[in-house]
């Protein structure tokens, strides 16, 4: 039997744009070479975090967008739902050049980008006094 957290279900998952827009009008927002982060905490759901993906058509056709997907998605699964604390919510956002990445740099610019943000929304919460979630 897998535990909840070895699982990407439908929970685990932004599905409208509302949520969307939420995060990237109110979240951090850090920047890579390939992507673009939006992370805040998301208080509809306190019990797991959440990841929102966007990939435009400008990143290849619907093979290399979709595999795209796969790889963050899979990142997320096994190292970036552990980085992040409970109740928070990351979008990840591809730019160009995205498509073309392999498995290891692919990895190594979500977990680079999901600890910037983390000490980013520490430090907003530190400076409003806030307990960390």
């Amino acid at each position: 039997m897998t535990s909840p957290f070895a699982r990407f279900c439908r929970a685990d998952r932004l599905r409208n744009s509302r949520e969307f827009l939420k995060l990237q009008r109110g979240g951090a927002r850090y920047q890579s070479g390939h992507f673009v982060f939006y992370y805040g905490l998301d208080r509809t759901d306190d019990e797991r975090s959440r990841l929102g993906i966007t990939v435009s058509r400008r990143i290849g056709n619907a093979v290399v967008r979709n595999r795209l997907k796969r790889r963050v998605r899979e990142c997320y699964r096994l190292k970036l739902r552990a980085m992040l604390p409970t109740g928070a919510a990351i979008v990840v956002i591809a730019r160009n050049g995205a498509g073309n990445l392999d498995w290891a740099t692919t990895e190594r610019e979500l977990s680079a980008g999901a600890n910037a943000l983390r000490r980013k929304l520490d430090e907003r919460q530190r400076a409003q006094g806030r307990p960390r979630g």
